[in-house]
């Protein structure tokens, strides 16, 4: 058993609004997955609030890929008679099992090929995971005198002044008969009479709520299946969302003192809209938030009136986001509201609260990611992003003032830990980079001022390099890299490059601390993260000049990154490699198209490649909702002819491609394996068919490689299958650039 975290809140809000029930997470944006940012923690806690160490995984609002169900090219949108349409199922049934067999078979003749340096690669991993998490440990959630954590899917219970020596073991997972889940979410009552925690195994995208009643021995009061969030809006009285087809839009209440009784409170008509449950910080008001990409509503439950109908703070407006917090009778309202429409801090009495009486407290900088926000009693922290660098912002509304602090340089992510009790005085956070793993710190509010924790006793990171870049793309846009090689590197146009790309729904590049991101550095490549547009880190206007019909923005930024690694002595074409995941497959693939001679090799994780085919299907559970991502080729024949300009699947043409790995998964309901098998088919066809044409002596033929998981989901792995999938995906990579991966050509050490 694993235990993961997964969260809902505000930072969803901030990464991009896009649903689906995999991609909530406060405090860890799904960024996006990454063949090399996969490999979760074997054990990843969460108290109090959740959290998601999938990457992509619970992908926020505008995250990972949306549920698809990939077909052959259709033409039209010609409507098939019943017995049409069964007699095509069954055909595309049987086609897909006939392409699932070949690939398979495959599969099991080239993976013995790459067997030695999976193995050697493993080690390696496994001996970094050990050294690096060694100290780590669960957050600890305080309530007045008790703390509660969780270790190895234990729930303990300590008291402050007593020292978790003598902490007891409230109940385990195992003990619940769910042996093969992971935790997602717990939420303790504000009197800690119950508990409520969701379960999910890595194999289904819904989760199980349980209640459980704590005292001498926590008896399981309820199990609700299929819950997507849920929060407590008095001591006996829970909220939470049912999840249907990717999909949560009903909200429930459910009651246990007296006698259980369960009733709907809201239903959400629009199939664009996605819900999910917030309670503010104070614990005033519990908040059911309805949002789409491009709108959000708010509806707010009185915590001390929990029974009374939720009242609205603003009606959905096209182009309007917002998120709620409360203080002393005020709500403070992170929106998107008025000129430029990026995020500003605006604030509003409880009982005037239509946008007409709202008030600007704090508006961001041009070009600024808010990246997360945190309200305590007198103060907030705004975590921002600007030209590459995070910054720390202080808003007092004691002394109206705002202090500005400028994170250490190396730090590329954040992580908040939870705080139950909004009138602590301390905020703590980790930072970390893909190579330096999480170093954590404190803002005293009291003090005013920023402290490094107690380092842990692992090697220090002194010899891996960052530099910060800026691309001109095709309008001139400046487009931001960030690159990380060892300093001990010599010649580094010789060095393999790995380069990675997103540039969806608002969502950062996950540049979070990962174990083979280290091991590359140690053995000499050269890691570059191409910040296009389409993606989140230069705010919300970075993500719609890169999404519908801007699209191609991201595809320009993308070759104009890599020409110029290329340029300034970062590698070169032959020894350089491109990774992706789910919506990065888009970039990614269209560049494989365009300008496959930039790439010797590419790795895919569960890759979406067949935008047009995808966005035709309305009556898959996300493809309305995705047309503020992609727009409507159904009903606007210019979009139609757009995306299939830069589609994946439908420009693959015979030509000299770089190599593909592609891992995809049985059990994926975001990116189903029928389109990438159709994708792998044709794109191996297309490279054999230009070999064959040309015959050249020592003419190169690719290798096109589909490696498809029995286990597994879009998101959610256990340590020992994220560990076993990066490891071929690296065993790969060495071996198309074997020239340049030799273990003789390493460099020294980074540590």
């Amino acid at each position: 058993m694993k235990v993961r975290m997964c969260c809902t809140g505000l930072r969803n809000l901030l990464q991009g609004l896009s649903f689906g029930a995999k991609y909530y997470s406060k405090h860890n944006p799904p960024q996006t997955v990454c063949p090399y940012s996969k490999i979760a923690p074997k054990k990843c806690h969460i108290l109090g609030c959740s959290k998601s160490t999938c990457t992509h995984r619970t992908a926020p609002p505008g995250s990972i890929l949306p549920c698809r169900f990939f077909s052959c090219k259709q033409e039209g949108t010609k409507v098939l008679s019943k017995r049409k349409q069964n007699t095509s199922i069954v055909t595309s049934d049987l086609l897909h099992k006939s392409l699932l067999k070949s690939e398979q078979k495959n599969w099991n003749n080239i993976s013995p090929t790459y067997k030695a340096v999976t193995k050697r690669i493993k080690e390696k991993l496994e001996e970094l995971h050990n050294m690096y998490t060694l100290n780590s440990r669960s957050p600890r959630i305080r309530f007045g005198e008790n703390v509660y954590f969780e270790e190895n899917g234990c729930i303990f219970l300590a008291k402050a002044d007593d020292g978790e020596g003598n902490a007891k073991i409230l109940f385990s997972i195992e003990d619940l008969g769910f042996s093969d889940a992971f935790i997602q979410r717990i939420r303790i009552s504000p009197d800690q009479r119950y508990m409520a925690i969701s379960l999910k195994s890595e194999n289904s995208e819904e989760a199980t709520c349980i209640i459980m009643k704590l005292g001498h021995l926590p008896v399981v009061e309820k199990v609700i299946p299929s819950v997507f969030s849920f929060e407590w809006a008095a001591n006996d009285v829970l909220y939470y969302t049912a999840q249907k087809n990717l999909k949560s839009q009903n909200v429930f209440r459910t009651t246990f003192t007296y006698h259980e009784h369960t009733k709907l409170v809201y239903t959400e008509q629009d199939a664009r809209f996605f819900v999910d449950l917030y309670c503010t910080k104070d614990r005033r008001f519990l908040t059911i938030n309805s949002n789409s990409k491009t709108a959000s509503e708010v509806w707010l439950v009185d915590c001390r009136h929990p029974f009374e109908s939720p009242a609205l703070v603003q009606a959905r407006t096209t182009g309007l986001i917002y998120h709620i917090e409360h203080r002393k009778d005020q709500l403070y309202i992170l929106t998107t509201y008025g000129e430029p429409a990026e995020y500003k801090l605006m604030k509003a009495p409880v009982a005037s609260s239509g946008k007409e009486n709202w008030q600007l407290v704090y508006a961001l900088e041009r070009k600024t990611k808010l990246v997360d926000f945190e309200m305590f009693s007198d103060d907030c922290i705004m975590f921002l992003k600007n030209a590459g660098h995070l910054y720390l912002n202080v808003i007092s509304f004691v002394s109206h003032s705002v202090q500005s602090i400028k994170l250490p340089t190396w730090a590329c992510e954040f992580e908040l830990e939870s705080h139950p009790e909004h009138t602590t005085s301390t905020c703590y956070f980790q930072l970390s980079s893909p190579v330096h793993p999480p170093k954590r710190f404190a803002y005293s509010f009291k003090e005013n001022n920023l402290i490094e924790q107690a380092v842990q006793e692992v090697p220090i990171i002194t010899n891996c390099h960052t530099t910060r870049l800026l691309a001109k793309s095709k309008d001139e846009t400046l487009v931001p890299i960030t690159v990380f090689h060892n300093k001990n590197s010599k010649e580094l146009h010789r060095r393999p490059l790995l380069v990675h790309v997103y540039g969806a729904y608002g969502i950062d590049l996950n540049m979070s601390f990962k174990e083979e991101k280290l091991m590359l550095i140690e053995e000499g490549w050269i890691l570059a993260y191409c910040h296009v547009r389409g993606g989140g880190e230069q705010g919300l206007s970075w993500h719609r000049d890169g999404c519908q019909h801007n699209k191609l923005k991201g595809l320009h930024d993308l070759r104009a990154c890599i020409m110029l690694l290329h340029q300034v002595g970062f590698s070169q074409p032959k020894h350089t490699a491109l990774a992706a995941a789910s919506a990065g497959g888009v970039l990614a693939g269209a560049l494989c198209n365009t300008d496959p001679a930039l790439l010797r090799a590419m790795v895919l994780q569960a890759p979406f490649v067949d935008v047009l085919n995808t966005m035709m299907k309305t009556h898959l559970p996300l493809t309305i909702e995705e047309q503020e991502e992609w727009g409507n080729p159904l009903e606007d024949e210019k979009c139609m002819k757009y995306i299939k300009s830069y589609c994946p699947y439908q420009n693959i043409k015979p030509q000299c491609y770089p190599s593909v790995f592609i891992t995809a998964y049985e059990n994926d309901e975001r990116v189903p394996l029928t389109g990438i098998l159709q994708y792998v088919q044709k794109l191996r066809k297309a490279a054999l068919d230009h070999a064959s044409r040309t015959s050249k002596k020592g003419n190169w033929i690719p290798n096109i490689i589909l490696d498809v998981q029995a286990n597994g989901s879009h998101c959610d792995s256990s340590w020992e299958h994220s560990l076993n999938e990066v490891a071929r995906h690296l065993a790969f990579l060495n071996r198309e650039l074997e020239e340049v991966c030799h273990p003789q050509h390493h460099s020294k050490s980074c540590k």
